[in-house]
């Protein structure tokens, strides 16, 4: 560097040294968590992405936690971040949807769910999206339709076992819950071309949902966005093939949600196909991790086996003795120590770890400023798996569910358990996923007893999956 450029830049930099000083002066200190921002770039990513059992919180957050307390900044996926593993702000985030926070998921995940995929879109046309995820997750509907349909596709993975074979129970239950979706969506029928087509390009985009975004030649990413192409494409001839029954006068030919949406909304196709896809997602993903994760604890515990046992064995005794075969609303509805069980699942497990938010105004939380256009991430595993608000949160305790969960929290359950989030964004299929892991277990608890065939434990990649894909074996029973 020339001596008269040296010169240039250095009086430049004395000019210039005043405003500067100006204006920080301006600028308000602010009262930020504790914590540190990692590396330029990646941040603490890495460190916070690590692969760890599902029943753990991490490394990253335990020496967080520690070190920090429940509220602290760093900087995850490319951005400053705090990161709240508290019980109230958590609550504080979720009930403040749309008001002082928004989702704000990486832009990978939208591109490759889409930029209309109803979990990452916000304001209006998030609210149109989940009015019409929660007209086909109704309440009316899972009485009548999604009860019977539950049942059906959930006799079919069972009764499809083979004693002393092994094979993967995270394949079948995701065998099960996939069905199940699409032919509540597109009509389709398990085991045909057409959905035995689906399914295999839906296994290669769910690989890519959960790998590195790296859009090159054989990556897992870039698969899966071709498999998103293919399964839009199908999506899209079902959507010429109903608005041709819908022209024709044939409404009620197809009975599934594909048409309900062509006949009573008003996305344009794009949105229709990013909407679909983003359910089929949602409705088939979690509810079958949440499957296995009950298939893996039960065997540890097998007083809770035997308590399912009795309790299914009492409703099966008492519609053979009415003459029913089919489950009733009001089985389901019996299923007392089943919903606790599935209660201590979700919160042991932790289908869904964090959710990803942005803070849209400047706020003040407890003393600490959280800067608007930060990124927020309510750490819902945390919560569960806190001391102070569980006894024993490692142990599979199905029992304190009792009297509506005292005995879970010591400050109250409702903050404390949230596994499905909150507020404006609360899952739509909450409700459907509880149904069907309670009549998974009540077909499953009366006909089979199982166990590992291999070991094998959830791991978090942040997506909970089994390595091995939980390998068991099964031996037929007669409880009935």
């Amino acid at each position: 560097m020339s001596d008269s450029y040296l010169n240039l830049w250095l009086l430049s930099l004395i000019l210039a040294l005043p405003i500067i000083l100006l204006f920080r002066r301006k600028q308000p200190k602010l009262n930020l968590p504790p914590g540190q921002m990692g590396w330029p770039l990646v941040g603490q990513t890495i460190g916070y992405l690590r692969p760890h059992p599902a029943t753990t919180i991490g490394e990253f957050m335990e020496q967080h936690i520690a070190r920090y307390g429940k509220i602290f900044k760093s900087s995850l996926f490319g951005e400053p971040a705090i990161v709240s593993a508290d019980a109230e702000l958590n609550k504080f985030i979720f009930n403040n949807e749309g008001k002082l926070f928004e989702c704000s998921y990486p832009k990978s995940i939208g591109g490759i769910l889409g930029k209309w995929s109803m979990l990452v879109v916000v304001g209006d046309m998030h609210r149109d999206m989940r009015a019409i995820a929660l007209n086909f997750m109704s309440n009316a509907m899972l009485r009548t339709t999604m009860l019977k349909d539950v049942e059906r596709h959930a006799l079919l993975v069972l009764n499809s076992w083979k004693q002393d074979f092994k094979f993967s129970a995270q394949e079948e239950a995701k065998k099960f819950t996939f069905n199940l979706m699409v032919k509540n969506i597109l009509s389709l029928e398990p085991e045909t071309p057409e959905a035995e087509a689906l399914k295999k390009a839906y296994a290669t985009f769910m690989k890519g949902v959960v790998s590195a975004p790296l859009n090159l030649p054989g990556t897992a990413y870039r698969k899966a966005l071709q498999s998103r192409f293919t399964i839009l494409k199908f999506i899209e001839r079902k959507m010429e093939e109903r608005n041709q029954n819908i022209k024709g006068g044939d409404e009620g030919l197809d009975d599934d949600l594909l048409s309900w949406v062509l006949k009573n909304s008003n996305l344009t196709s794009e949105q229709v196909l990013d909407l679909i896809l983003s359910l089929l997602f949602a409705g088939h993903e979690t509810s079958s991790v949440a499957i296995s994760l009950a298939l893996y604890f039960l065997p540890a515990c097998p007083r809770a086996v035997q308590q399912l046992r009795e309790e299914h064995r009492e409703i099966a005794r008492a519609k053979r003795e009415a003459g029913e075969v089919e489950l009733t609303w009001d089985d389901y509805r019996r299923m007392e120590f089943t919903h606790w069980v599935v209660n201590e699942t979700l919160r042991l497990g932790n289908v869904v770890r964090f959710l990803h938010r942005k803070a849209i105004k400047d706020i003040r939380y407890k003393g600490y400023d959280i800067p608007r256009g930060w990124k927020v991430l309510p750490v819902l595993a945390a919560v569960h798996l806190d001391p102070s608000n569980f006894d024993h949160p490692q142990l599979f305790d199905p029992w304190r569910w009792q009297n509506n969960g005292s005995r879970g929290g010591s400050t109250g359950t409702s903050n404390n358990f949230m596994p499905f989030g909150g507020g404006g964004r609360y899952c739509a299929g909450s409700e459907l996923a509880k149904l069907e892991i309670a009549i998974f277990i009540h077909h499953l608890i009366l006909n089979c007893e199982w166990q590992l065939a291999e070991q094998d434990q959830a791991f978090v990649y942040p997506f909970v999956d089994f390595p091995k894909g939980l390998p068991i074996t099964v031996q037929r029973l007669s409880l009935i």
